[in-house]
């Protein structure tokens, strides 16, 4: 950018931040508005090129040291930072597991329909019920699908394991294997149900409530804070960790040909993100849902993203949510 139109916006900024220390958005406004190369050359310029005073409403001076005016335009770039992130999903929770932060929230109280992601508890009740898992279950017509009508690869007289059913349900969210699992738990499909709401209870996941295990219907409802208790309790089992992210699984069912499934999350083929826990869904309800534990930075982050309107919208929020936390993480430093 010419050096003329750099001077200028930095002219701008100074001029909020001077006469109006007050109105923190107002400069972040201003941040939001320019091409991140000027981005950076006015916050250098501010940091290290200006004296370090504030002035009050009275417009008396007051001494501002160095360390608070590197403080002050921290948030000042995050909050520019938040703008720019523009995410598609109606709602939105990133919070670092380590420190308990929230590093960034859109409508995170609300409590929606979940979809798929409802298959992790479905997992978790599974993985610490007990039972062997190299168990053979078959799909039965029972378990096809009659509320949503969605298609499924495991046809009746499929015979799985335990284990293998486990993994196609969390892997590539397998409706039919996901029932079999519920259906074939001790006391049946309801007491699979009450187990599922039971472990919700005892997790402090007090937005949440499930009917099925599937989460084809939309009463499987919760929060998103809800959804990072349960992202952080599944993330105690390797098994859970191992089948939410392989990128690709095959099965031979007992009198069936070999079939190979994909991970519903394309994100986990990507060298460049560390992923410990991931988990897509969709419903019409519901809309593009995705839930992961993943690293970035260093730091691990719990990511939620709920109602995300179009096919692709889901891993591009993922996208944009870990350059800003990327970012934010690079200001914490300044």
């Amino acid at each position: 950018m010419p050096q003329t139109r750099t001077n200028k916006f930095i002219r701008r900024a100074l001029c909020v931040l001077f006469l109006a220390p007050f109105s923190i958005s107002s400069f972040a406004q201003t941040l939001a508005l320019a091409e991140p190369s000027t981005l950076d050359e006015a916050t250098a310029a501010i940091s290290y090129n200006v004296p370090h005073l504030v002035f009050e409403k009275n417009l008396q001076p007051i001494s501002y040291s160095e360390n608070d005016s590197r403080r002050a335009l921290n948030t000042l770039k995050h909050d520019a930072l938040i703008q720019h992130a523009a995410l598609r999903s109606e709602i939105a929770f990133v919070q670092d597991l380590e420190s308990s932060t929230v590093l960034y929230q859109k409508n995170s109280d609300a409590v929606r329909p979940i979809a798929s992601i409802s298959k992790l508890m479905t997992a978790l009740v599974v993985a610490e019920s007990g039972l062997p898992m190299d168990e053979m279950l078959e799909i039965i017509d029972e378990d096809v699908d009659r509320v949503k009508y969605s298609s499924s690869r495991l046809s009746v007289g499929s015979k799985l394991s335990r284990a293998d059913m486990m993994h196609l349900a969390l892997m590539s969210s397998e409706n039919r294997a996901a029932h079999a699992l519920g259906r074939s738990y001790p006391g049946g499909l309801s007491a699979f149900v009450r187990a599922m709401n039971d472990k919700a209870r005892a997790l402090g996941m007090r937005n949440t409530r499930f009917v099925e295990p599937t989460g084809l219907s939309s009463d499987n409802v919760s929060s998103p804070r809800d959804l990072v208790k349960l992202l952080t309790a599944t993330s105690q089992h390797a098994r859970i960790q191992q089948y939410t992210t392989n990128d690709q699984y095959s099965v031979q069912p007992v009198r069936g040909r070999q079939l190979v499934f994909n991970n519903t999350n394309r994100l986990v083929k990507n060298a460049n993100w560390d992923i410990q826990v991931s988990k897509t869904g969709f419903i019409n309800e519901a809309g593009e849902c995705l839930v992961m534990l993943t690293k970035i930075e260093d730091r691990e982050v719990a990511i939620v993203l709920l109602n995300s309107s179009g096919r692709y919208s889901r891993i591009g929020d993922a996208v944009r949510i870990r350059d800003l936390v990327e970012k934010s993480n690079g200001l914490a430093m300044l």
